[in-house]
């Protein structure tokens, strides 16, 4: 892609450093070692992120015809992007689970950003969706580099591979949309705004793959991620922040569900993915009191805001919520869509203008 337009795609991890850095503290080698790697492999990728922003990256044709572009590759457990290609649009399954799942969870993405809000492609216009796999060794995370989406395959003792779960796939992927959209700033409550709206479109996109209303789902991100040993069910909980995970080596889950536990804290880019927790609680709050799916109506708006042209690159919370109130009204009028969105950030303590 090319960085024109305003546009300053990011680096954009699944798994939070504070994550990773508990993780490297472990007195099992086995455990910290490839945390300390992936660490390491995620603070070159960012600094590559930010060369490629200033200096301009290549081109990429777009195709607005409605119809997926995908290609995924193999990096072989090397750390050169894209790798190998190994599957194009319209082929058929390999043999490789991995291969086959980043395919799937691409054209589920693009087919709930298609069907639910008309957008072709993260871009708007047909953007080819670009995928590798296998990506060097025991490399605990998965990345959206401002240009494609990038798989490890875990170490197998915390984390499995990062394809398994659909939902870390579409989050991804909507780092994209957001980056050609609002461009929030990954930095303070912005960039956690920046991560929750990732992780309430890669929740949606799980439930539309699995046709499941607010009430069935289990709003939970990163859900088969992790490994046996851990003590946990996934990497967040939108229903109930702060309860994924509380386990010996990684920690307990450190998000608020609400503005009175607001984290205040210099790591994470200002804890973009710790204060997430309250924007994707409120989304909760506001999708499972009008029921239905998901998509429909809570995800419309929160659409609406992020695609609208009103949201500021520096939003706070509180220009979110009013904007999403905004949102509601004009598309539902001043019915039960609007009652749920306002009633859900004043649970969450965050105050609408």
């Amino acid at each position: 892609m090319t960085t024109h337009g305003g546009f300053e795609p990011v680096f954009c991890t699944i798994v939070p450093p504070h994550v990773l850095d508990k993780l490297s503290q472990a007195e099992d080698p086995a455990l910290a070692g490839p945390a300390r790697r992936t660490l390491q492999r995620d603070a070159f990728e960012r600094t590559q992120r930010r060369l490629t922003t200033v200096l301009g990256a290549t081109a990429v044709a777009s195709l607005a015809d409605g119809k997926p572009q995908r290609t995924v590759h193999d990096a072989r457990h090397g750390t050169d992007l894209p790798g190998h290609k190994v599957r194009g649009e319209g082929d058929k399954p390999g043999k490789d689970a991995t291969v086959n799942r980043a395919y799937a969870g691409l054209g589920a993405t693009f087919e709930l950003l298609l069907t639910a809000y008309q957008r072709d492609s993260i871009d708007g216009n047909g953007l080819p969706l670009d995928a590798t796999v296998h990506y060097d060794r025991d490399y605990n995370n998965a990345f959206w580099n401002g240009e494609q989406m990038v798989f490890g395959d875990g170490d197998g003792e915390i984390f499995l591979d990062f394809t398994i779960p659909i939902d870390v796939i579409g989050h991804e992927l909507v780092h994209g949309v957001t980056q050609y959209t609002a461009n929030l700033t990954y930095f303070g409550q912005p960039g956690a705004l920046n991560e929750s709206v990732s992780d309430v479109f890669g929740a949606l996109i799980k439930q539309y793959t699995l046709g499941q209303t607010a009430a069935e789902a289990d709003w939970l991100i990163g859900a088969g991620l992790l490994a046996p040993r851990v003590t946990g069910v996934a990497l967040r909980s939108m229903k109930e922040p702060g309860t994924a995970y509380d386990d010996d080596v990684l920690g307990k889950d450190p998000q608020p569900a609400t503005m009175d536990d607001f984290v205040r804290t210099g790591r994470d880019n200002g804890g973009v993915h710790i204060n997430s927790g309250i924007p994707n609680h409120a989304f909760y709050l506001a999708a499972t009191a009008l029921g239905g799916h998901a998509w429909e109506r809570a995800g419309q708006v929160w659409y609406d805001v992020l695609t609208g042209g009103e949201l500021k690159e520096q939003a706070m919370f509180t220009d979110f919520a009013t904007l999403t109130v905004k949102a509601a009204r004009e598309r539902f009028g001043d019915g039960e869509e609007l009652d749920a969105v306002s009633k859900a950030w004043e649970q969450v303590g965050v105050r609408t203008l």
